[in-house]
């Protein structure tokens, strides 16, 4: 199977990637079919020297049935080469653990106030109950 996929160059801990077009059994960094563009992640998002790709090679490919993984396919999504993915949007990564597990909290407490709209559900669900017992004997 064909992938559009990241391969790694750069130094340690200054990675540039190679945006290719390769067979899924060959190694990430191994051989590939051909470069079609290229992701620097050190420089800002605002940058155009960010992200180079060639759009017609790319739609060439799309169409010859290559999968993008999901990196790729947020890459290109972002440059409106293909719709962008739905998963992946995580607000909440962002946040630290602690101010997560208090907004968690304050959740948890809101439904609390709601307390007398689920006391008259539960009385509309009471004669279900019932109705299964019935059907035991």
């Amino acid at each position: 199977m064909l992938k559009l996929r990241l391969s790694r160059g750069g130094t340690k801990k200054r990675p540039v990637y190679k945006v290719v077009v390769a067979d899924s059994r060959f190694a990430r960094d191994g051989r590939f079919i051909e470069k079609v563009g290229f992701f620097n992640p050190l420089l800002p998002k605002e940058k155009k020297e960010r992200v180079g790709l060639e759009a017609e090679r790319i739609k060439y490919w799309l169409g010859q049935g290559a999968q993008p993984t999901t990196r790729v396919a947020r890459i290109l999504g972002e440059n409106e080469l293909m719709p962008m993915p739905a998963n992946g949007n995580n607000p909440n990564k962002a946040v630290p653990k602690k101010e997560r597990n208090k907004k968690e909290e304050d959740n948890k407490e809101a439904p609390k106030e709601e307390a007398p709209k689920a006391e008259a559900a539960p009385a509309a669900e009471a004669p279900k109950e019932e109705a299964p017992a019935e059907e035991k004997k």
